[in-house]
């Protein structure tokens, strides 16, 4: 039997619903197995405005997304309403047809197509045996001149960069005539100047007319951005905000329910060995002359915008990539290493800024991934893996990093992203290191399990380990590094001390 409605019943007959008002929602509830993920939630969204979503992981973000595009199907009595027609029953069809764009964190593109064939191959008109190229070449070359971008259109997708993968998706939404954009964290895997570009293109999309949903854990950027803030709980909607009357320490305990307050003193040294010294270190096109030391117990923040350099210094500390020339030495000795192997050898374990790809195997199990570079360790005589010593592992890294994994044994892609991020450190807690480099540690987690993460850094640090934090948000390494170097061009240019100096001084010569 087919469905007793049509697949999009509009009702223009609606009452009480501002003509300044593109999308609505009211009363909508979505139950998963007897699971709340959405109760009574309520929503308007004003025509040219920019409205962040706010929440932790779990909060009902991501349903309600869905929702609105079409992809789940509220509870009966909930009510949607779009540019003044209620919507008996959405479609992602009909959403698409009435304006509404999702960008989801992954992109949803095509890596082997070229830049045009993914902004334009839906819109074309043709079937798959009528493909007009010359057509899809048009609508992609308006698509980016309407928003005043530029990209090469027969590159693949597989080869431009993940800030330019964001500007395609964004020109697909307006080659489909968006009217609502919906960006589920867009700068997660962003550096500072990329996220600036897209915040000034999002605030040319709202002068357009358009209707933006930003959704971000870097308060800062909602901050930044909106003109209106919902926040979100438990699937619960605590309240819709003016983002002018808000901080982002209120931002943080309305999503949490928890007071966040970061102090700052400035320390001396500790009075420690020197766990690792860089001398004069370079190498061609990435970094030039560079000289630090960390000491144990000490955290050394690094802080640089893209091209400075940071992320290629790391690389060499951990030996996958070799300087030209300077010196690296370790405990004391000069250390020639050749490849990571060495560098885990000598101590030193790196956290890379992509977890996802780089840091774990995510159709691996949790236990795999603790496990991964100790395994060799793990096996007995007859090259077997021993199974205490295995589970006695799992334990102590799920236990010392306070993972909420359930079973060991699920895939880790099924943890959130702060609990994968626990996951990598618990991987290379492992090793028992006396240098970790942590590039970009909180990349996509939420204000909660970035505290969590800053708490597991703090007790590194009073256990003896020598800490490297790179980042590009200067809280992060202000409130959280013993000292911070700034990296510009490839050239460290300057030294501050977190209580000496300001976090304005601090983020000014960080875009000097």
């Amino acid at each position: 039997m087919g469905s007793s409605h049509p697949p999009c019943a509009l009702n223009n007959h609606n009452r009480g619903i501002s003509m300044s008002v593109f999308l609505q929602l009211d009363g909508i509830s979505k139950i998963f197995g007897g699971v709340h993920a959405l109760s009574n939630m309520s929503l308007r969204l004003e025509k040219g405005e920019v409205h962040c979503l706010c929440g932790q992981n779990g909060c009902g973000k991501s349903t309600l997304i869905k929702i609105m595009s079409g992809v789940y199907q509220p509870e009966p009595g909930g009510v949607i309403t779009i540019d003044g027609n209620q919507i008996d029953h959405l479609t992602p069809v009909e959403s698409t047809r009435l304006g509404v764009q999702v960008i989801y964190q992954d992109l949803s593109l095509f890596p082997n197509l070229t830049v045009a064939e993914n902004i334009a191959i839906g819109l074309h008109g043709g079937g798959l045996k009528q493909v007009n190229w010359k057509k899809i070449t048009g609508l992609a070359a308006d698509a980016m001149q309407s928003i005043g971008v530029s990209l090469r259109l027969n590159d693949k997708v597989a080869d431009i960069s993940i800030a330019q993968r964001q500007l395609v998706a964004i020109c697909r939404a307006m080659a489909a005539d968006a009217r609502l954009v919906i960006m589920d964290e867009p700068t997660s895997s962003l550096t500072r100047h990329e996220v600036d570009a897209l915040l000034l293109l999002t605030l040319q999309l709202k002068k357009r007319g358009i209707t933006i949903v930003f959704v971000s854990h870097r308060l800062d950027e909602v901050l930044e951005i909106a003109d209106r803030v919902t926040v979100m709980r438990d699937g619960v909607k605590l309240g819709t905000y003016d983002a002018g009357e808000m901080s982002d320490r209120k931002l943080a305990t309305l999503m949490t329910g928890k007071e966040f307050s970061y102090q700052c003193e400035a320390k001396d040294r500790p009075d420690t060995e020197t766990v690792i010294e860089v001398r004069g270190l370079s190498r061609a096109g990435e970094y030039e002359d560079i000289n630090l030391d960390v000491r144990r117990g000490e955290i050394l923040g690094l802080t640089g915008l893209l091209g400075s350099g940071r992320t290629e210094l790391a690389l060499s500390l951990f030996g996958m990539t070799r300087p030209d020339r300077g010196e690296i030495v370790i405990n004391g000795e000069s250390a020639n290493m050749r490849s990571n192997r060495d560098a885990i050898e000598r101590g030193i374990a790196y956290l890379p800024e992509d977890r996802l790809s780089l840091g774990l195997v995510l159709e691996q199990s949790i236990s795999a991934n603790i496990t991964l570079s100790v395994v060799e360790s793990l096996v007995n005589k007859a090259g077997l893996i021993r199974d205490d010593l295995y589970s006695a592992t799992v334990l102590h890294g799920i236990d010392e990093l306070s993972i909420k994994a359930g079973n060991p044994e699920n895939k880790v892609k099924t943890l959130s992203g702060g609990n994968q991020q626990r996951v990598v450190l618990a991987k290379w807690l492992a090793t028992h290191p006396n240098l970790l480099i942590l590039d970009s540690p909180t990349v996509g987690v939420d204000i909660s399990a970035k505290d969590g993460i800053y708490q597991v850094v703090r007790n590194l640090a009073a256990r003896g380990i020598a800490i490297i934090m790179i980042s590009d948000e200067i809280p992060e390494v202000y409130y959280h590094s013993d000292r911070v170097l700034v990296m510009r061009l490839g050239r460290l240019f300057g030294e501050y001390i977190p209580g000496r100096c300001s976090e304005k001084e601090l983020k000014e010569a960080l875009n000097a």
